[in-house]
């Protein structure tokens, strides 16, 4: 966990347990509190790739599907035009900017990449 976020332990452990040097723990103690930390937490949903909470997540549908009906009953909704953005597409939708990782299965593919992409 600590090479996916330390940050975001280090926040965790402190909201849950209010531990503020969890570093003079034994690292045993730590990995038990850890994996004992809520699915919402913010260590847990970067691991999983998830940028909001399940229930943010339903909050977001909700809203969306309201808009929607809302959207129906209007002037544009009728003429199928100017249809709400969706909260939840927006919410959740990766960051086109960021770099994406390749991983290596030996030191040979990454020396092979490492000068293909050199010259």
């Amino acid at each position: 966990m600590l090479n996916v976020g330390e940050d975001e332990l280090t926040c965790d452990l402190a909201e849950t347990y209010h531990i503020l040097n969890w570093r003079e723990l034994s690292p045993s103690l730590v990995a038990t509190l850890s994996c004992g930390l809520s699915d919402s937490s913010r260590i847990k949903r970067k691991i999983s790739g998830m940028k909001i909470t399940l229930d943010q997540m339903l909050l977001a549908i909700l809203v969306d599907g309201v808009n929607g009906l809302l959207w129906q009953r209007s002037k544009d909704g009728a003429k199928n035009r100017n249809r709400p953005e969706s909260l939840f597409k927006k919410l959740t939708e990766q960051d086109k900017s960021k770099d994406e990782y390749e991983a290596s299965e030996s030191i040979e593919d990454f020396e092979r990449w490492y000068k293909a992409t050199r010259t």
